[in-house]
């Protein structure tokens, strides 16, 4: 294929082009003793053959062909090629099948094929905890203790295709893209236009050159001139499978998991500062990990709308004096918001009971309204004073940014542009904060989302951070807090963003080898790539009530016609769901959904109750140490 090929003409012609072979197409081709699962579905292929010497598991997405789209219900439906809950389920068991028959002593491989717009966006699926699914699933490709092999052959969309795509060796066909989100949603997110596919692509850096440039593949399989060859693709694929099965059955599995685990601590950082994968670099110990205090000022959200007291029309009470209100005392007199006018964003929405409250004592009650309980998003600062002792919060790693980090291709002017702009919004310089705190006395560690930083997106630095702060705790020994308040992936920084959602993964499963608890708390929002991965992991979930917990915001799911039901997806509903869980076990895996929710001001008691579970567990030796340390 051409080098000089236009992306967008990639895109319409070869892509996405309805004639292009499927999964179904390449699987008969290159396996003829194939024998179909019955958990398959119209999206996924599940099932094996006996070849090149080994049993091979083969899990493979599928997009509908043409002859799949002649009736309109099938033209209806609007989550064709994307993976469901129920898919990933399937998944799950039948790796959990591949791991007996590897344990029965048999030479096992697994497998997959991706082409998939991205995971499935209905209600359907978000009810039954898609975003926990993903994370599961990435957690086990890190952890199977089996060879696998991937291989991109048309299209790979956000989580859905992360999901299954983090395996020892990573192919793509040069005429295949790979993407943090379908173009088409990406531009509705950031242009705010479906349309703009040509920009989404230019941002997304989705091809397969670039892709393995970042480490995100490993090897680029040429595709044939003709986008109809079967033969040409299957040959290709097959030739390369054979090759990539059979090396890896040579390597011992402790050594392929311990190159996954450095791989995925690898992702977004550059080469001369790549962590070892076990352990922090010792060079970098006191750089890494050296504490400063948090003098940051608080102050209130920037999208955030006040009053003067004389804006307001007042009604005095007798005795009443505007001096009472406009007290110059106060840090910033005269200040008041009115629950149901918060935004200045203009967005029409007047929902709350209209009570007037000095914007001091909202901050100092957690952004929640006093008269109805109506919350409205909080920042790091608040999130901070909300979980931890008054002046315990010391901040780690608080200059990092992506001019340390990030790949020069991905660092354009715009999005440099970008980034100076979200500075400005925030007291942060990006969008996780880490440190380590005391919640009633107890030493914890602290990462917290600071959504007016870029919405709170995982990028190359917040998942950075995130693996520096766990290495930080294994260290001194101290549970991990997490707070997650997310827009999900910070799509200017294409494939390396989606690819952090491996990094926290890899960094959670590091925490849980050496035995230290997490407890993530997901606050309003908990969406798209933090709830994907390690937000969902956490040995406790609690969650404020009204939080939006979803995988795809409901904006993007509208623009992509889907219907939404915000409440379903609410923390306080997907709670009262999670009890059903434990009728149906085999299902969920090890999802347990959310354990608790509680209004802001319980969190810190909550996360104390299994803080001091953990401490005292611990030899009394250690339960002094940490108090005194």
């Amino acid at each position: 294929m051409s080098d000089n090929i236009d992306v967008v003409e990639l895109f319409r012609r070869r892509t996405r082009s309805p004639l292009r072979p499927r999964s179904s197409d390449l699987i008969h081709a290159v396996f003829p003793g194939f024998r179909q699962n019955a958990q398959s579905s119209d999206t996924l292929i599940l099932g094996e053959t006996d070849q090149w010497g080994r049993d091979l598991f083969i899990i493979a997405q599928q997009k509908p062909k043409p002859e799949n789209l002649r009736t309109r219900e099938d033209l209806a439906k609007l989550n064709h090629g994307m993976p469901t809950a129920d898919d990933h389920s399937n998944i799950l068991r039948f790796i959990r099948k591949a791991m007996i028959r590897k344990e029965e002593g048999l030479p096992v491989s697994i497998i997959t094929l991706i082409d998939t717009y991205g995971a499935d966006i209905s209600m359907e699926s978000a009810r039954k905890f898609q975003a926990f699914f993903i994370a599961q699933l990435i957690k086990v490709f890190l952890t199977v203790p089996i060879p696998t092999v991937s291989a991109i052959i048309g299209e790979g969309g956000s989580g859905g295709a992360l999901a299954i795509q983090m395996t020892d060796r990573r192919a793509q066909f040069d005429d295949a893209l790979y993407a943090t989100a379908p173009p088409e949603s990406l531009a509705a997110i950031i242009f705010r236009d479906a349309a703009k596919v040509r920009e989404a692509l230019q941002i997304s850096k989705p091809t397969a050159a670039e892709l393995k440039g970042f480490g995100v593949i490993d090897k680029v399989l040429p595709a044939p001139p003709r986008v109809t060859d079967v033969a040409g693709y299957a040959k290709t694929l097959g030739a390369y499978l054979e090759k990539t099965v059979r090396a890896l059955g040579r390597v011992r599995v402790e050594n392929l998991i311990r190159v996954r685990r450095k791989r995925a601590a690898a992702f977004g950082v550059t080469p001369r500062e790549v962590p070892d994968g076990d352990g922090p670099l010792k060079s970098r110990w006191a750089s890494w990990f050296s504490l400063t205090p948090l003098r940051r000022k608080s102050v209130p959200s920037p999208d955030i709308k006040t009053f003067k007291a004389s804006d307001l029309n007042l009604n005095l009470m007798p005795g009443d004096e505007w001096g009472e209100w406009d007290d110059p005392a106060n840090n910033r007199p005269g200040e008041f918001v009115k629950c149901g006018e918060l935004s200045l964003k203009g967005d029409g929405r007047q929902e709350g009971c209209g009570a007037v409250v000095r914007l001091d004592d909202f901050m100092d009650n957690h952004y929640v309204c006093p008269e109805c309980g109506r919350s409205s998003i909080m920042g790091a600062l608040g999130w901070i004073k909300c979980l931890s002792d008054e002046d315990s919060f010391q901040e780690l790693n608080r200059d990092l940014t992506v001019h340390d980090l990030l790949h020069p291709a991905l660092l354009t002017a715009e999005y440099a542009a970008f980034i100076a702009r979200q500075g400005q919004r925030s007291p942060f310089r990006e969008s996780l904060v880490t440190g380590e705190a005391t919640v009633y006395g107890h030493k914890v560690v602290l990462a917290v989302c600071e959504f007016y930083f870029s919405g709170g997106t995982l990028g190359v630095v917040f998942g950075e951070k995130f693996y520096r702060l766990v290495e930080y705790a294994i260290g001194k020994k101290l549970p991990l807090v997490s707070l997650c308040c997310s827009g999900g992936a910070r799509l200017h920084e294409g494939a390396p963003a989606l690819m952090q959602m491996v990094k926290t993964v890899n960094a959670v499963t590091r925490l849980k080898r050496e035995g230290l608890p997490f407890i993530s708390i997901l606050g309003d929002p908990s969406t798209g790539g933090a709830i994907a991965s390690y937000a969902a992991l956490g040995d406790v979930i609690l969650a404020e009530p009204n939080a939006l917990i979803i995988f795809t915001g409901p904006r993007v799911m509208e623009s992509r016609g889907f219907p939404v039901n915000e409440e379903d997806v609410r923390a306080a509903s997907l709670c009262r769901a999670s009890a059903s869980i434990y009728d149906d076990l085999p299902f969920y895996y090890d999802i347990r959904g959310i354990h608790e929710t509680a209004p802001r001001s319980e969190l810190k008691r909550r996360v104390c109750k299994y803080v001091e579970y953990y401490w005292q567990s611990q030899p009394l030796s250690n339960r002094y140490w940490q108090k005194d340390k």
